[in-house]
């Protein structure tokens, strides 16, 4: 049985999940500060949010497993086709159920944010909802996959970043404030930092399947440049947001998350081999993580 489930929890990927929540938790946090805090909204957007990204992972293994991008000279973690553990027509059936399990929680996460009393606006998250099932299926699988253009990074901005923090926001306020907007930026770049940091270490192997990313059409020294880009911007949108916002001295914990952000930089810039990029994945996920908590637990405790 535990032979059975541990090709799947591989192909899920669940190391990527504290990075997809992170905009949820800055949004609701805001969303407390603001006094419309809901713990079912909160508890239903995580679970939403998590079954998408798996989701995205099912659907990318997928992609890249038929298309053949996923071979011996990839360097990071095998994945469930490559390796054989689970062939494409048992993903195919995987990735069905997982669209079943997104549908149910993302009919919860609309009921419960706006009952029977809001039809447009569940009618306007209904249609989001089915956008983000299909962002997160077309990244690699289709004809003509957006993440084989070099657009993955603007999704990944949008989705983590806008949808994730002003969406969540949106769910608990019902309304749009312009506080969540550089929370969003913030998030979506430090978001796309990881995108771009996974797409350098693939840089070689994507090159030889004809998989166009940011990565690969800047080269992997220009494509640190903007890396570099990324997270201090990131930073610098964040500053500016805590002090444009200020409310209490608590309002700056979150500078505690530079420290690992900005040595994640420094260590980024002295790699030569692309292998040791993927050390760093880890590193830049679980450091935005701890970035979302700090500014979430800065506007909740004032």
């Amino acid at each position: 049985m535990i032979q059975k489930i541990k090709p799947w929890l591989s192909a899920m990927r669940l190391r990527t999940l504290p990075l997809s929540v992170s905009g949820i938790i800055v949004g609701a946090c805001i969303a407390q500060y603001n006094g419309a805090f809901n713990v079912w909204i909160f508890i239903l957007a995580i679970l939403t949010t998590m079954s998408l990204q798996i989701l995205s992972n099912l659907a990318n293994d997928y992609g890249d497993g038929i298309k053949g991008t996923d071979n011996n000279e990839r360097i990071g973690p095998e994945r469930a086709i490559q390796s054989g553990e689970i062939s494409p027509e048992l993903m195919f059936e995987g990735i069905k159920i997982n669209i079943l399990i997104v549908i149910f929680f993302t009919f919860l996460l609309i009921w419960n944010a706006f009952g029977s009393g809001n039809l447009f606006y569940a009618l306007l998250f209904l249609v989001l909802g089915g956008i983000c099932v299909y962002a997160a299926m077309s990244y690699t699988v289709g004809h003509s996959p957006y993440g084989y253009r070099a657009l993955g990074d603007i999704y990944v901005f949008v989705f983590f970043g806008f949808v994730s923090v002003i969406g969540s926001y949106f769910l608990f306020t019902l309304r749009l404030d312009h506080v969540v907007i550089l929370p969003a930026i913030s998030i979506g770049l430090l978001s796309v930092g990881v995108l771009n940091l996974n797409n350098m270490r693939d840089i070689n192997s994507d090159i030889k399947s004809n998989k166009i990313t940011i990565a690969v059409k800047l080269g992997k020294d220009k494509a640190k440049k903007y890396h570099t880009i990324l997270i201090i911007t990131a930073l610098i949108v964040s500053i500016l947001f805590s002090i444009l916002y200020y409310s209490s001295p608590y309002n700056f914990i979150f500078y505690i998350a530079f420290i690992p952000l900005l040595r994640h930089l420094v260590i980024i810039n002295k790699i030569k081999d692309p292998k040791e990029f993927d050390g760093q994945l880890k590193v830049l996920a679980m450091s935005t993580f701890l970035f979302s908590i700090l500014l979430g637990l800065g506007q909740v405790f004032y």
